[in-house]
């Protein structure tokens, strides 16, 4: 457990339910040519995904930026959902479908036909893989399983409008923000847009990258910071009494005029505060003073990263 724990009277049984997720759409590719179209796109390895596996993957433009974060999975040999932020689906689905040409995919936006829901606890089907990226369909339902947060196991459920929801209490939505912030595995949105290379919010370190496979744009920025020893930048989890707004610049007490970071996500903590992922300066994780918004604004708490970060070369 990290530092700012839940309060020792906190109900712990309310981490345990289901709850809507709007903010998240559904992106559908279709046809023969799917996976290998979205293989040569994103930075994960979708010509060899099986029907049990889901894919963490990033869409980047020529420099390495990401303007999407996405969740890919097989409902078919030749049908792939992704799962993407509901603020960027439409750009994102235009700026994919500019790549199409001759292949033999069709993309469309499907968030109208397919609930998203997250479930945390106990409530996942038995037959959904427990190892984080894991993929099951059961009873029309496709289920994508999650790194676990504070000990809780997390899942999401994509809902076809012929098929029923999750059972199980209702999960309020702040505490399922709340999770996804201390998993600090956390998508890219508008605010944020094409700020980061993927390293520089841990994807290379949680499932995100595949740096094995062939290129897609932004492919050799992303492999020159990984094997150049060129990253500087990483995302941290973050401690704060007052309340970050995604995109949101930090500071570190060594530079009263330039920001070290950036806030990627943010949650209210379920006993005091709010917790938050910033990506910033790799110097700036030296135990000197962090702020939010300006040098002279309320203290960030660097808090334990809840998985190991991979090295660069």
């Amino acid at each position: 457990m990290s530092e700012f724990p839940i309060a020792a009277d906190f109900d712990a049984s309310v981490l345990r339910g289901v709850c809507r997720l709007p903010h998240c759409g559904v992106i559908r590719a279709a046809g023969e040519d799917a996976a290998k179209f979205l293989h040569s796109q994103l930075t994960q390895d979708f010509a060899l995904l099986g029907l049990s596996e889901a894919r963490l993957a990033a869409f980047c433009n020529a420099k390495g930026r990401m303007q999407a974060s996405l969740i890919g999975f097989k409902r078919s040999h030749d049908e792939i959902w992704l799962l993407c932020p509901a603020d960027l689906l439409s750009q994102t689905l235009r700026r994919l479908s500019m790549f199409v040409l001759r292949s033999k995919v069709k993309l469309s936006d499907a968030s109208a036909d397919i609930a998203v829901y997250g479930v945390a606890g106990d409530l996942a089907p038995s037959e959904l893989p427990a190892a984080a990226w894991g993929h099951a369909a059961v009873d029309g339902v496709e289920w994508v399983r999650l790194p676990a947060a504070e000990g809780v196991s997390r899942a999401v459920a994509c809902v076809p409008d012929n098929a029923s929801a999750p059972s199980g209490p209702t999960l309020d939505s702040a505490l399922w923000q709340w999770l996804e912030v201390r998993s600090a595995v956390v998508p890219v949105t508008q605010p944020v847009y094409e700020a980061f290379v993927p390293q520089m919010l841990n994807y290379e370190s949680v499932g995100g990258v595949n740096f094995k496979k062939g290129c897609y744009p932004g492919q050799e920025v992303v492999a020159r910071s990984q094997f150049r020893g060129t990253l500087k930048r990483r995302a941290y989890l973050v401690h704060a009494d007052e309340a970050p707004a995604t995109g949101q610049d930090v500071f570190h007490a060594a530079d009263a005029e330039q920001p070290c970071g950036t806030v990627v996500a943010a949650a209210p903590h379920p006993a005091h505060g709010w917790d938050a992922v910033v990506s910033m300066q790799t110097s700036a994780a030296d135990g000197q003073r962090l702020t939010l918004g300006m040098a002279s604004g309320p203290l960030l708490t660097l808090l334990p990263l809840p998985y190991p970060l991979l090295d660069d070369i």
